[in-house]
């Protein structure tokens, strides 16, 4: 009842499991914490995680690189965001992951060797019906009762391989071979395949909305430039309306005045010519 009440569930941001104590609570207690101190958190820069309430990286992150160095290639999902940690034992089957790459590695791990458990005692159950029936048939049974238990065996045995069937099909798509030899499953490779579309998505996303903040920063510079420009102009043509009004009317006071001394000059001409004339 306390497990049905409280499952356990991923975190929104960090995606750690925790007991989940109601339904819209959707992430952890630390989460919760580090919300109300620095707000809503971005993705980190090396796994995408939501989780980066500090800076660009998350406290995972963070963390493993003063420990380990700068990160590596994860051979999973591709991002840069598995940290060596200089021992073999510590990776998974010799491979370098990250932290989300390990986990989902780890429960299908777990998954095929239920699943191997569940092959071995079937087939045990198996082998003990097929003894039970030898033991039948050799005790001197009617007929009947022979047909009766073959037809039993026969039946069941459909029905058992249908139900392995059931398991191969609904669950990770495991072959007896696979399961029993190979750690690797189809499920997980799927599930690899989505993560790497998911974090190409995701860089894609991301490339975008930098080229389209660049863009609307230049946008913005451009604007503020042809403002600035459009003000300068018109401030320019402005002075130069005011200059050449200002010669204007100079050149037309000095016409008048040259205009005044012509009249002048063309009457002292013509009292002069009227006084020879008059003189004799």
């Amino acid at each position: 009842e306390c497990r049905i009440a409280h499952p356990v569930v991923k975190c929104t941001y960090c995606r750690t499991e925790y007991q989940q104590e109601s339904k819209t609570n959707t992430i952890c207690k630390k989460c919760a914490q580090n919300v109300q101190l620095y707000g809503t958190p971005k993705p980190c820069q090396y796994c995408n995680i939501i989780a980066a309430f500090i800076g660009n990286k998350c406290q995972r992150c963070t963390n493993s690189e003063k420990k380990y160095g700068p990160p590596y290639s994860c051979e999973q999902c591709k991002q840069q965001c598995a940290f060596d940690r200089k021992d073999d034992r510590k990776k998974v089957d010799g491979k370098l992951l990250c932290w989300l790459c390990t986990l989902s590695y780890k429960r299908v791990l777990q998954k095929t060797k239920e699943q191997r458990k569940h092959l071995s005692s079937s087939s045990r159950a198996g082998h003990q019906e097929k003894e039970q029936y030898s033991r039948l048939s050799g005790g001197g049974h009617y007929n009947s009762q022979k047909t009766l238990s073959t037809s039993s065996i026969q039946n069941e045995i459909p029905k058992k391989k249908s139900k392995f069937e059931s398991i191969t099909t609904n669950g990770d798509s495991f072959s007896p071979d696979l399961a029993l030899d190979s750690p690797g499953t189809d499920h997980f490779v799927i599930i690899a395949q989505l993560k790497e579309e998911v974090a190409t998505l995701k860089k894609m996303l991301h490339q975008k909305d930098q080229m389209i903040l660049e863009k609307e920063k230049k946008i913005t510079e451009l604007k503020a430039d042809f403002q600035y420009q459009e003000s300068q102009m018109r401030a320019k043509m402005n002075q130069m309306e005011k200059t050449h009004k200002e010669v204007t009317e100079q050149l037309q006071a000095k016409n008048r005045e040259l205009l005044k001394q012509a009249a002048a000059l063309s009457k002292s001409k013509k009292s002069e010519k009227s006084g020879a004339i008059t003189s004799p």
